[in-house]
């Protein structure tokens, strides 16, 4: 990596958008930014075991984590973008009907299979399933994604019948139909934050980077790949 160029790593949900915020810091005269995207929790776990990064991007409550255990500079928390559930099958399937909770509970009983990711919308989802009272009856349906790998690919693939995921992962990926957001009753929303390393090697350029990546002036980039400002 180039000296003065800034490692930023995050989860896989924010990977597209903070690339094209980055490539406009640099062509707006900023530091330069070496972008890395990996499951949320291996994102984590590497910072945690104390990787060298300068600038982290995480679910808002993974980032608190992470400043509480003195991985991340105290205070160093900005919010950047959120993001709520969307459903797809792949393309050309039969579209379920996700209008209404009732609805959604129909289509998930009735899929062969179906998968989510490992991150916050996947915990949420198993929570949601359990309320609902029908996860224990889904677990051999349910295919956990690879490391990396988009719950998309898998729906793309013909592996799961049901996908549920982050929109801006399911954007843009080929195979696949997005049905639309989970509905408002069962919706969660995701805040994304940043935060900056304790061995970040020009901790003001971190800051200004950050602070350019939660202006106002970004969200219509933000809203382009499936994400709103935080």
């Amino acid at each position: 990596m180039p000296s003065g160029t800034l490692k930023l790593v995050s989860s896989m949900a924010t990977r597209e958008v903070l690339a094209a915020l980055a490539a406009d810091y640099e062509r707006s005269g900023g530091q330069p930014v070496a972008t890395e995207a990996a499951g949320g929790v291996d994102v984590a776990n590497r910072v945690q075991a104390g990787e060298a990064v300068d600038v982290v991007v995480l679910a808002g409550n993974a980032i608190d984590k992470l400043i509480a255990a003195e991985r991340l500079l105290a205070g160093s928390r900005v919010d950047l973008v959120k993001s709520g559930v969307a459903v797809a099958v792949r393309a050309g399937a039969a579209r379920p009907d996700i209008g209404s909770e009732a609805a959604v509970r129909r289509a998930v009983a009735a899929a062969k299979s179906l998968s989510y990711s490992t991150g916050p919308s996947g915990s949420y989802l198993e929570q949601l399933f359990e309320r609902w009272g029908i996860l224990a009856q889904l677990r051999s349906r349910i295919v956990v994604p690879p490391p990396g790998v988009p719950v998309g690919t898998l729906v793309a693939q013909g592996q799961v019948e049901i996908g549920f995921q982050q929109l801006s992962e399911l954007m843009n990926l080929p195979g696949i139909d997005i049905v639309g957001p989970l509905p408002p009753a069962i919706q969660t929303i995701t805040t994304f934050s940043g935060g900056i390393g304790v061995r970040c090697h020009d901790v003001d350029a971190a800051r200004r980077l950050l602070q350019y990546m939660a202006a106002p002036a970004t969200a219509a980039l933000k809203r382009r790949y499936g994400m709103e400002p935080a």
